[in-house]
């Protein structure tokens, strides 16, 4: 097929329905994926989930850059100077489950914390994101609903210290600080609490939450995980590159980031069925290799040598090919 034929058909083919698919395969594989997560390490531990982990999510935005100026972008070319385009792919996704559970396609100039004006969570759930969607507003409306949030403190913030406690370790040194703030924006007021965390040869990290029940140990490990969606976002950039469209219109590029998130999500499924340790990028590459020939691909996985030895041992088995007309 043509390029020119398939950019054609990707204009009058409405992005709409790729994100209808997706969400239909979601729906579908959401509850495995959440079963099926392997369980946590951290240097080189395996811990076993905590009860907030189970509402755990992210929330963050990526940007891919466009080959002309079709969507808003931010910033300039550096050697050209000429404006540059971009969509950004804004995303929320559970801890569990692994896999953008909200999606929203915008121009990359728009702003990161747009959202999370739109996004409305289950009561209870816990929400990790960084300092760009910091809004007093927003984070008053969580806590409304029953929404605790976790992200990373702006220098710039201004606000009101309530109440403040010094915790030090038997050598004497600080560990953390523990506050009480208060924000006040116009009639607004929001009560939160800051955590400084100091620790030997790393800067000190200040974080904010409206949970005054977590430890300071916890607090901190879920903005640590909050680096799951950085990875999903390298997982899709590495293995699925978008950097050549097979469309110069909005419509055919929505649609091929709709296409990258439907594959990445089937395979992700695939990868979650085999029981060995393989890489994703490997369970790509396979698949790629494997498309077009009628195999049971998570047995092959599982066991590459032996299934491919009774592959072998079926074709040697066949009988020579009827003479045609021609021999």
């Amino acid at each position: 097929m043509r390029r020119s034929t398939l950019a054609d058909a990707n204009i009058r083919r409405p992005q709409e329905f790729f994100a209808k698919v997706y969400a239909y395969l979601l729906d579908r594989y959401a509850k495995f994926l959440a079963d099926s997560r392997p369980p946590k390490s951290y240097k080189g531990q395996t811990h076993e989930p905590k009860d907030w982990e189970k509402l755990l999510y992210m929330m963050d935005s990526t940007t891919i850059s466009l080959f002309d100026n079709i969507l808003k972008g931010v910033g300039r070319h550096p050697k050209s100077g000429k404006k540059k385009g971009g969509m950004k792919v804004h995303t929320v996704m559970k801890y569990h489950v692994g896999v953008p559970m909200v999606v929203q396609l915008t121009s990359a100039a728009k702003h990161d914390h747009y959202l999370l004006k739109e996004v409305h969570l289950p009561k209870e759930s816990t929400l990790a994101i960084d300092r760009a969607y910091i809004d007093i507003a927003q984070f008053q409306r969580l806590t409304e609903e029953g929404v605790c949030y976790v992200t990373k403190m702006k220098k710039n913030l201004k606000y009101e210290v309530v109440k403040s406690v010094t915790y030090v370790n038997p050598d004497g040194l600080v560990t953390h600080i523990d506050q009480k703030v208060r924000f006040t924006r116009g009639k607004l007021t929001h009560d939160s609490r800051r955590v400084e965390i100091f620790e030997e040869k790393k800067r000190p990290v200040a974080l904010l939450t409206n949970n005054f029940d977590f430890t300071v140990e916890e607090i901190s490990e879920i903005y640590r995980l909050r680096w799951a969606i950085e990875s999903l976002y390298k997982q899709l950039k590495q293995n699925f590159p978008l950097h050549f469209f097979y469309g110069d219109s909005v419509n055919a590029i929505q649609i091929q980031t709709w296409v990258v998130l439907i594959a990445n999500l089937l395979i992700t499924v695939l990868s979650r069925n085999i029981k060995r340790n393989c890489a994703f990028s490997q369970v790509v590459t396979m698949v790629r290799l494997t498309l077009m020939y009628y195999i049971d691909f998570v047995r092959f996985m599982e066991n590459p040598d032996k299934t491919w030895n009774e592959i072998q041992a079926k074709e040697t088995q066949k009988g020579p090919p009827e003479p045609t007309l021609f021999d």
